[in-house]
């Protein structure tokens, strides 16, 4: 294999030098072979000429690499920097021959297909056939059928279905045993060390990038797809092309959009019926009553500057409260935390169906996940035994990780307290401008029909929620880089402790970024706000905030809705835009000689990098749009629709900017989404405890249960006078000079949200009974609640198994069937050996007797 590759390398290089500036048609721009048109270019790197001092020992470093790449077996052919179109790229394309990719597929266990499977395909998916006119055709999403595997050995290759040897591995495959043996490649002996592996290239800049080509066939078969299938990322996103960890991906999404769809038609009806009980809904009636709300005076919003207020005023915000606050949330909230243990539990079912299919039943971890990070090597200055391996590795005790680790922590919890902070200051922004939006909407005659559905409260809740919402976003862009340094200053081991401790980060700080603000409304907001003569104020400066009379419900939808909807519209235009205008300007400074070949390897150069972190960031802009859905969806259950109308999207956008934007990523193999798997778990526990606490404390549904069982007086209309129920009596005597407003007006008393006694009383202004009948309904109901969802989802999750019986009987079939395939294989080639064997010794038994009867004649 050397002798041959060097004799072709030698050949194409006399042919370079002979003709260096080869013509435009001498080869297609988007050839994916050598020049000779035949052998498959598996992989690419690429380095420029360096004037640096370092020159000479880069120089020697990739000549002692690509010389014992060839000695692997692997074929190399060098395209000169005079025929790229910059004039100063060079670029070394690699091709594994047959022989390599046989000898490291038994290396690394691969599995391969030795004969057509009897078993008829599973049928009894969840859900499937409710989602059949969405899904492309069996034949489509099957195209090629399904077959008995086996660990691949090149002894026994005539045991495998070799129809092609240059098709029989796939491109996958073939760029993830080219980079298995670039990760394991020596380059020489530095510092009495042996150096070795392509990332610790990259990182020296002695190579500027390694990459395998994009060779889809068809990229516009991309606009031919249906926009509305939730599957078609299995045809083209299929471990074949990219590998299994980019396919779970896609799975895992397409998956997470097809349940979200159940959802968002509960989510729908459920905001349906609200709409259409929102006419007849008699709390609104009330409010909206001349002669009930509009003779019930309300106490002031703030001090001075605020002036008293009818309750009619809140009349259309009060209805459009309704939309959000009915019966139907109930039902919701304890559907969706059915839901999420279903999408769960289902889920554990396709990926132990993925394994089956995709071979990974035995998988083990990557092995290039479990790599030493070069940085890891350059930065250990001590060496240990390896008990596995009995080598001496790298090692850095505990003690010179441990300033690192503090260090990390104090400041994951220092911007933690930023977002906290941030959020305090909005909520302060809010206090301050609330007074200046109810005075000038009070005085401005031209607002008139505007605060009709504008509120003080709504009008500062949705200025404040996208103020919060640009402070998201500034504060997300600032962490990111900050998370990716203080990861690396850790000096993670490997990989894998490299992204497990990346993940932990960002995950904390966006569970806090994103949601704090919303946990803020549901469960803060109001609550403590005291009573009118009595508040509470923060600082001692700002008197806290109340909630409108309908609730804070609504505000939380508000609040909800724009963060959601921001974050989901800017990720997207992020991700189409951000790629497309960094390739285009890119490709502007690259090209500046038309009259070069611009190369496939060119463009794919050109092409951003996909990264090791890529996919950690589509998994976590997927999970925390999780956390929006699942959380906070009883205030808002259109949320799940939201959610479906941009994972539609999102797919596509992801299918589009890896295919057309990125550079290939080397394949990989996943079993299962990772740590993303108990993240989604947690969250689904802890949304059953805030889906209820938001039904109880947040909506104002137990208050009028309490109302409609115990202290409804009419029995032909039970929920007539409960606006007047829920409003305690104020008097305006009592409030102290400095909060009562300035001008004087007729009003005896103001009437306030809370249940207290009133002036005459000897408890005045103290919490009376019905409070406390709410309270426990409240403090019982999220007890029940959250029990009854906890026992239905632990019923569910007993009762639907991790792995379905029909994968479990195909796994058994399929072991059965290989074992007997293999015995069947090895008796058949025994027989055959035996009866050469026995040929064999026949004719030398006959030569024998031959001899023998010619010397007894001879004698």
């Amino acid at each position: 294999i050397e002798v041959t590759s060097r004799e072709r390398e030698e050949e194409a290089g006399s042919l370079l030098s002979r003709e260096p500036d080869f013509k435009k048609d001498e080869q297609s721009k988007d050839s994916i072979f050598f020049r000779d048109g035949i052998r498959q270019i598996d992989f690419v790197l690429s380095y420029v000429d360096d004037i640096k001092k370092e020159a000479e020992l880069k120089a020697e470093r990739r000549k002692e690499f690509e010389q014992n790449l060839r000695k692997t077996g692997l074929e190399l052919e060098i395209e000169d920097k005079r025929n790229s179109e910059d004039g100063r790229t060079y670029f070394v394309k690699i091709h594994a021959p047959w022989e390599v990719l046989v000898t490291y597929a038994e290396v690394l266990g691969i599995k391969m297909p030795i004969k057509e499977s009897d078993i008829p395909p599973a049928e009894n998916i969840p859900f499937s056939y409710m989602l059949g006119p969405l899904k492309l055709p069996k034949k489509v999403r099957h195209p090629r059928p399904e077959y008995f595997t086996a660990q691949f050995t090149r002894h026994r290759q005539e045991l495998f279905l070799i129809e092609d040897e240059s098709s029989f591995f796939p491109s996958s495959m073939r760029n993830r045993i080219v980079y298995y043996i670039l990760s394991r490649c020596p380059f020489g002996i530095e510092d009495g060390k042996k150096k070795f592996g392509i990332e610790r290239l990259l990182t020296s800049n002695t190579y500027s990038s390694a990459y395998p080509l994009h060779d889809y066939k068809n990229q516009s078969s991309l606009e031919g797809i249906m926009l509305l299938t939730f599957d078609f990322i299995s045809t083209l996103f299929h471990r074949n092309y990219f590998g299994e960890k980019i396919a779970m991906y896609f799975v895992f999404l397409g998956f997470y959009t097809e349940m979200l769809s159940f959802a968002a038609i509960v989510g729908l009806a459920c905001f349906i019926y609200g709409l259409l009980s929102m006419h007849n809904n008699s709390n609104s009636s009330e409010i909206c009553d001349p002669t009930i709300g509009g003779q019930i005076i309300m106490c002031p919003l703030c001090d001075q500057v605020c002036d008293y207020w009818r309750l009619n005023t809140t009349c259309l915000a009060s209805k459009i409260s309704h939309l959000f606050d009915n019966e139907s949330t109930v039902f919701f909230a304890i559907f969706m935390g059915i839901w999420v243990t279903l999408f769960l539990e289902f889920w554990k079912q396709r990926q132990a169906r993925m394994e089956y299919e995709w071979d990974l039943v035995d998988f083990e971890e990557e092995q290039q996940q479990l790599q030493l990070r070069p940085e890891f090597e350059a930065m250990c200055k001590h060496r240990k035994m390896n008990a596995v391996t009995k080598e001496m590795e790298p090692y850095m005790p505990l003690w010179s990780r441990l300033p690192w680790y503090f260090l990390s922590g104090a400041t994951v919890t220092f911007w933690m307290a930023l977002v906290i902070a941030c959020m305090v200051a909005v909520i302060v922004y809010r206090l301050s401008v609330f007074a200046t939006f109810a005075s000038f909407m009070e005085s401005e005659a031209s607002f008139k029909h505007v605060k009709s559905f504008l509120t003080p409260q709504i009008t500062t809740s949705l200025s404040g929620s996208c103020l919060n919402f640009i402070v998201i976003l500034i504060l997300n862009f600032i962490y990111e880089k900050i998370s990716v340094w203080i990861t690396k200053m850790e000096i993670p081991r490997t990989y894998q402790e490299y992204e497990s401790s990346l993940t932990l980060k960002m995950f904390l700080f966006q569970f806090v970024n994103f949601y704090s603000s919303c946990f803020y409304v549901a469960f803060f907001k109001g609550k403590f706000v005291g009573y009118p003569g009595k508040y509470t104020y923060l600082f001692h400066a700002w008197r806290s905030e109340e909630c409108d009379p309908g609730g804070c419900l609504i505000e939380l939808t508000a609040q909800l809705t724009i963060i959601m909807t921001g974050k989901q519209i800017f990720g997207n235009i992020k991700e189409a835009i951000y790629p497309m205008v960094l390739n285009w300007w890119r490709r502007r400074k690259a090209r500046t000689n038309s009259e070069k070949l611009y190369s496939r390897w060119e463009q794919d150069h050109d092409l951003e990098t996909f990264g090791s972190l890529g996919l950690f960031y589509e998994y976590l802009e997927t999970v925390t749009q999780f956390g929006f859905v699942t959380l906070f969806v009883a205030s808002f259950p259109l949320a799940p629709l939201l959610a479906l109308l941009n994972n539609i999207i999102e797919i596509r956008v992801d299918a589009w900017k890896l295919t057309t934007q990125y550079r290939r990523p080397v394949a990989a193999k996943a079993h299962s989404i990772g740590v993303w798997q108990d993240i989604l778990y947690g969250m689904a526990v802890l949304s059953v405890a805030t889906n209820a606490f938001i039904v109880a404390f947040t909506s104002d549904i137990i208050p009028r249960l309490v109302y409609y069982y115990a202290y409804s007086t009419d029995d032909t209309q039970p929920m007539r006078g409960y606006v007047n129920d829920s409003l305690s009596t104020f008097l305006i005597a009592d409030f102290p000079n400095h909060t009562a407003p300035s001008e004087k007006r007729d009003f005896v008393t103001c009437r306030y949200r809370d249940y207290r006694y009133p002036p005459e009383d000897d408890q005045k202004y103290f919490h009376n009974m019905q409070y406390w009948h709410v309270l426990a309904a409240k403090m019982t109901f999220i007890i029940v609640m959250e029990h009854v969802v906890f026992l239905v989802k632990f019923l569910l999750a007993w009762m639907i198994p991790d792995v379905p019986k029909v994968v479990l009987d195909r796994i058994k079939r399929e072991k059965l069937m290989t074992v007997k395939i293999l015995h069947d294989f090895e008796l058949h080639k025994l027989k055959e050996n035996l009866k050469i064997s026995s040929t064999e010794l026949a004719k030398q038994v006959l030569i024998q007797e031959n001899k023998a009867q010619l010397a007894k004649s001879a004698v």
